[in-house]
């Protein structure tokens, strides 16, 4: 149920009610191979069907002739308030979608009172993003490189003001989301729009988002990932990097010494994990299935949660990746 407010904030924008308005009208402006990459799963998207159906075997138990004056939504995760019990999950490439998307992104965030997670492969810079932002900013880790090349990263977040380190361990290697082969999604990444006839029609068909994209200077690399001999990481060799650099149990040990503060582990559908990241130092985990992007066929991460719970036994935090 939402407030008269907020539903009077609808006015001004009629077109949205909801979050499927709102992915209505993503699909109707990107092409098809950004639409693809936001909205898409792996292989045959079983998990990522079975996380929204599974909401549904969710009910609500209410209670009645209860005065509630106004409602507090404020809640605190590792030691900082919120003004809403969420913070905005990672995602790679924010600046696909739209220009400055990740700096966009955070910066909303904050004005509704709650925190931001960036992912390390964003097409913004971190310290960028700080800027743009007034609130909690988290940054989330892959070790692309390696051990040297993190802890760089690590140290210029540090710097900038990040306060929470999300380290995601369901990432050995990228998910065979069919949807980006199917629309071409390596010309993209690789900046080559018209690289492939049967893909140049999306891009045609979609000149404002082409304009934009062009406009803020059609990012092809990772400007927070600095690669020896190479400088920034380009955008197109992302699967390749992460089978050489899977991140395992011990490497959360000089994680631990890089950053020094609170690390998140992301990713633990099990108790067994969620106990193994307790034993190596975790301050938190979340439960999360990737939006159903990586292995496909694992359980919703709301039916993994319970178990999850039980494991952690109230030693850390647990997170839900909605």
């Amino acid at each position: 149920m939402r407030s008269e407010a907020s539903l009077a904030r609808t006015v001004a924008f009629p077109r949205v009610i909801n979050i499927e308005d709102l992915r209505r009208l993503a699909r109707r402006r990107l092409p098809s191979v950004v639409f693809a990459y936001i909205d898409g799963g792996a292989e045959d998207e079983v998990t990522l069907h079975e996380n929204v159906r599974a909401f549904r075997d969710v009910a609500f138990r209410p209670r009645q002739c209860v005065a509630v004056p106004s409602c507090d939504l404020r809640t605190t995760v590792l030691g900082t308030p919120l003004a809403l019990p969420f913070l905005l999950a990672p995602v790679g490439f924010c600046r696909m979608f739209y220009p400055r998307g990740e700096a966009y992104a955070a910066r909303e965030a904050s004005a509704a009172g709650t925190g931001y997670i960036l992912s390390r492969f964003s097409g913004t810079r971190l310290e960028d993003v700080r800027e743009a932002a007034s609130g909690p900013l988290w940054y989330q880790l892959y070790v692309p490189g390696g051990r040297a090349v993190a802890e760089a990263t690590i140290a210029r977040a540090k710097t900038a003001g990040y306060t929470g380190l999300v380290v995601t361990i369901d990432t050995p290697v990228a998910g065979m989301r069919e949807r980006d082969f199917r629309h071409g999604v390596r010309y993209l990444l690789q900046g080559r729009f018209w690289a492939s006839v049967p893909h140049a029609g999306q891009f045609i068909t979609r000149p404002r988002w082409v304009m934009d994209f062009i406009a803020d200077g059609a990012p092809r690399v990772f400007p927070n990932v600095e690669l020896p001999d190479i400088g920034s990481m380009p955008c197109g060799d992302v699967g390749a990097l992460l089978e050489k650099t899977v991140v395992t149990w011990d490497d959360l040990r000089w994680m631990h010494d890089a950053w020094k503060g609170p690390i998140v582990v992301k990713g633990v559908h099990t108790g067994d994990d969620a106990r193994r990241a307790i034993d190596a130092g975790a301050h938190a985990v979340v439960v999360s299935n990737h939006g159903g992007r990586q292995l496909d066929g694992v359980p919703a991460s709301i039916h993994a949660l319970p178990e999850v719970v039980a494991a952690a036994n109230g030693q850390i935090e647990v997170l839900m990746d909605g």
